[in-house]
């Protein structure tokens, strides 16, 4: 992700590659332009959403990964990996006949499966803001997927797809 100090650069950058083309624009004509390349509706959107370069003593946190109850592994791998297009990023067992940790990923979005009793409980919600929500349902619908076919449900404050894997758990993707 950028920051807020990493966009302003970039800002000084352009602005002064354009003054060279003969081509000047205000600092804020910049900004503006940035925060669109960026994605962003105009620097005061981006400026808010932005991360703030963190100072030696400010706590900061990294993006949390969910850890999911599982009781099947081969379930487990056809619903996650299978279905939803998950790819294993680590396995770990303490020995061969013990439980399965594994973690896995797609599109940054990490996901932490377990069958240790103690590490989570089944029946938890997952909330997964995400883009491009039509094309997500489109893929999973072709796979015809024996135990579900999601649909997107309009909320007030945004779209929603919902899967539940074979544990009880409710993925619940949603774009605004």
């Amino acid at each position: 992700m950028i920051s807020i100090e990493q966009a302003k650069l970039m800002a000084k950058k352009l602005r002064a590659s354009l003054d060279t083309r003969h081509q000047p624009v205000s600092h804020s004509t910049a900004l503006e332009l940035v925060a669109q390349q960026l994605g962003y509706k105009d620097w005061n959107t981006a400026s808010a959403l932005l991360l703030q370069e963190p100072g030696p003593s400010t706590i900061t946190f990294d993006k949390p990964i969910p850890i999911l109850r599982m009781f099947d592994e081969a379930k487990a791998r056809e619903f996650y990996l299978t279905f939803l297009g998950f790819s294993v990023e680590f396995e770990h067992r303490f020995e061969a006949d013990l439980p399965l940790y594994l973690g896995i990923q797609r599109n940054g979005l990490q996901l932490h499966l377990s069958e240790h009793h103690g590490d989570a409980s089944p029946g938890a919600t997952v909330f997964i803001p995400m883009h491009n929500i039509e094309q997500l349902r489109d893929e999973l619908l072709a796979k015809r997927y024996g135990y579900g076919r999601p649909e997107i449900v309009q909320q007030g404050w945004g779209r929603v797809l919902e899967v539940y894997d074979p544990f009880g758990n409710r993925l619940r993707f949603c774009q605004d």
